[in-house]
């Protein structure tokens, strides 16, 4: 990478770390997108000071072409727009190229969800005679009764749990805190967790809440990993991935009459329109029901 190209990243970065308070995961993506487009522009021989609309539109093609889906695509076109926005406010160029891009449709990528037969049976996999298994329980409750997500999950302290008041304290995106409601479920097995479980592996005195065997905090991918070994016990292999409990979360509650801005606000978007996608989810499988069982269908 030319130095002035890394330069500019690095100050782009302390940009949206400082002025918008971007959390590491969501600087990662960033960073990942705007060095997907310097490889691509090395290849081209093609200076970043002289990049042009047809430049970025050519990029965007290819990766759409290489199986980077509709939602990976829109995020990719954000953080282009990002990036040639502050290129602009510092002087760094005179136009900005990335000024009309359009994201596509995510109409096309409706979140998955799980039917709440689903969620049970995935909730009663985990063997409750075993230590783990009365964390890992846990782990699904609170992750499907709060609908958080997994970094979310991962960064809980105990400090931020409130369960004979029912709620939680949650850092989301940005370090944006919010407080979530924890269910009569997630909140008794939590408990049984914090009680019986954690302090047999809590060796260091650790604030973090959900702890391995080892007593160390859990990465993303080792909550993946047990969503995806009980998905799997659960036989649904193909419907699990890390946001499936947040996004049945959502899905439920909009089914059964909850107001948009009320779930906005449990989920912790900024945006009301990043919500809107679970009406359409709620619409689709309705159409589905309709479908299936209304005689003249």
């Amino acid at each position: 990478m030319p130095a002035i190209q890394e330069e500019l990243l690095k100050i782009y970065c302390d940009y949206l770390a400082v002025e918008k308070g971007l959390s590491p995961n969501s600087l990662a993506s960033y960073s990942l997108d705007i060095k997907k487009l310097f490889d691509h522009l090395e290849r081209k021989k093609k200076s970043l000071l002289r990049v042009n609309e047809s430049d970025l539109v050519e990029f965007i093609h290819l990766q759409a072409q290489s199986g980077l889906s509709p939602r990976s695509l829109a995020r990719l076109i954000s953080s282009l727009k990002s990036f040639f926005r502050f290129l602009l406010l510092e002087n760094h160029i005179r136009k900005n190229p990335a000024e009309g891009l359009s994201s596509p449709s995510l109409w096309l990528t409706l979140p998955r969800v799980l039917t709440i037969e689903e969620v049970e049976s995935l909730l009663e996999k985990p063997d409750l005679n075993k230590p783990q298994g009365i964390r890992d329980r846990a782990i699904l409750e609170v992750m499907y009764g709060c609908g958080l997500r997994v970094s979310e999950l991962i960064s809980l302290e105990l400090k931020d749990v409130r369960l004979a008041q029912g709620f939680l304290i949650c850092r989301g995106k940005g370090s944006k805190e919010r407080i979530v409601p924890v269910g009569k479920a997630a909140a008794r097995w939590l408990g049984k967790y914090l009680r019986e479980v954690r302090p047999l592996w809590d060796i260091k005195g650790s604030a973090v809440i959900f702890l391995t065997r080892r007593g160390k905090p859990f990465t993303r991918q080792g909550i993946w990993k047990i969503l995806k070994t009980y998905g799997q016990k659960a036989g649904l292999k193909d419907k699990i991935h890390p946001h499936v409990l947040r996004h049945s979360f959502a899905t439920h509650l909009l089914e059964r009459g909850a107001d948009l801005r009320a779930v906005q606000m449990l989920l912790g978007h900024s945006q009301i329109t990043t919500t809107q996608i679970y009406t359409h989810v709620s619409r689709e499988r309705l159409k589905q029901i309709y479908d299936r069982f209304h005689p003249r269908a």
